[in-house]
């Protein structure tokens, strides 16, 4: 019997206060305290909706979803809600460059400008493609003034990026490309293959997948959108409207101020870095099929070469965005403490999305791991939601 039909279905209340949170899904024997601290999320943190998944050895474990998709409480967190996971989108688009890597169709160490022609002006005739995986390419903004909807115009960002002139000699410094990096590796993957990366995403991951999790979303999915509860105070928002000298207070030009991320522009956006939409299922089935080898139930993503490559530290910065260091790979991001925890694994690899959302992989435990949620916490770290889940799955391998 597999561990997902052996598992105990959950249909639960939990309490926080006076409210109440409606909790299903299932758990398989041995891994309740997955469901423990999932409960304990809305019990003693300010939890609104979630979602929670777990894949062990290529098989699924664990599958929570609970609380509410809007603040008011009516409408019910379903199994088939999705909700923006925002940062997370870098590691699924870095999968799908990864994948032309593993196909030689795309050299790590060849100029950017080799499938991508006009991107050599202004001095990037040498950046390299390994740059704009590890966020060394010195385009962490746009210098070009464009007006303040420009990120939903694909052609007429990456036209801006491929004119300009990088901040810093490519390689030598890290900044966080908060948007610009899913530019980048769109427009490669649309050189390469004559798909956008998010038809090649939907054509080779997440249709033979089964994942359901995708850029630009249609009227129907929208309707199944959990709100997104932004925060301000205490993340990367506040920047906005800063300090000019500031590169992440710069980050925003292209967006309109206030940023909607419940708008049917957001949600029909392909910001391959931001504007993800999906459930916790889809993103631990991802990183369940990298963790194990690369492959699940017959669907080759990559090598487990290719994946050792990708997932090997490039750099361990200060970058200069957001001024705090990552222990950087290709991509991914691997466990980064205090700002980026993703367990105790050795190699654990994956990223998080502003506001406490993250997927992460452990090829040694053949772990694949998401939480996502509606409600952002006002920090910058994982925070405690995400961190007492991931204790959690470590306790019961």
């Amino acid at each position: 019997m597999s561990l997902t039909t052996a598992a105990t279905a959950v249909h639960r209340d939990v309490h926080r206060g006076p409210q109440s949170f409606p909790i299903h899904g299932f758990c398989a024997p041995g891994f309740e305290p997955v469901r423990e601290a999932f409960e304990a999320n809305f019990e003693l943190e300010d939890e609104i909706g979630a979602c929670a998944s777990v894949m062990v050895d290529g098989q699924s474990v664990v599958d929570l979803w609970g609380g509410w998709r809007d603040a008011a409480g009516t409408k019910p967190w379903e199994r088939d809600t999705i909700v923006c996971m925002m940062s997370v989108a870098k590691a699924v688009s870095s999968t799908c460059l990864h994948m032309l890597i593993d196909r030689g169709l795309v050299d790590l160490d060849a100029p950017v400008a080799r499938y991508w022609p006009e991107f050599a002006a202004a001095g990037k005739e040498k950046l390299l493609v390994r740059h704009v995986l590890d966020h060394r390419a010195g385009l962490p903004i746009l210098t070009e003034r464009l007006h303040p909807r420009a990120m939903f115009d694909h052609a007429l960002m990456v036209g801006a990026l491929a004119r300009q002139a990088p901040l810093w000699e490519p390689g030598t410094k890290a900044g966080y490309h908060l948007h610009n990096q899913g530019f980048l590796i769109d427009e490669i993957v649309r050189r390469v293959t004559g798909l956008t990366l998010p038809q090649f995403l939907r054509k080779e991951v997440t249709g033979p997948l089964g994942l359901d999790y995708q850029f630009g979303l249609s009227a129907a999915d929208q309707e199944r959108c959990a709100d997104f509860l932004q925060a301000t105070d205490g993340t990367i928002f506040a920047a906005r409207n800063g300090d000019p000298g500031r590169l992440l207070s710069r980050a925003w030009d292209q967006l309109p101020d206030p940023l909607d991320l419940n708008a049917r522009e957001w949600r029909e956006a392909t910001i391959t870095s931001a504007s993800g939409h999906g459930n916790a299922r889809a993103i631990a089935r991802l990183y369940g099929a990298l963790a194990h080898g690369g492959e699940l139930d017959g669907v080759r993503l990559m090598s487990q070469a290719t994946l050792d490559q990708a997932i090997e530290e490039q750099h361990n910065m200060i970058e200069v965005m957001m001024e705090r260091p990552y222990h950087q790979a290709l991509g991914y991001l691997l466990t980064s403490p205090p700002l980026v925890w993703m367990g105790p694994g050795r190699r654990s690899f994956g990223h998080h999305g502003v506001g406490g959302s993250i997927g992460l992989g452990d090829p040694d435990a053949k772990v694949g791991f998401c939480y996502a949620m509606n409600k952002m916490h006002a920090r910058v770290d994982n925070g405690p939601r995400a961190r007492r889940l991931i204790e959690a799955v470590y306790r019961c391998l």
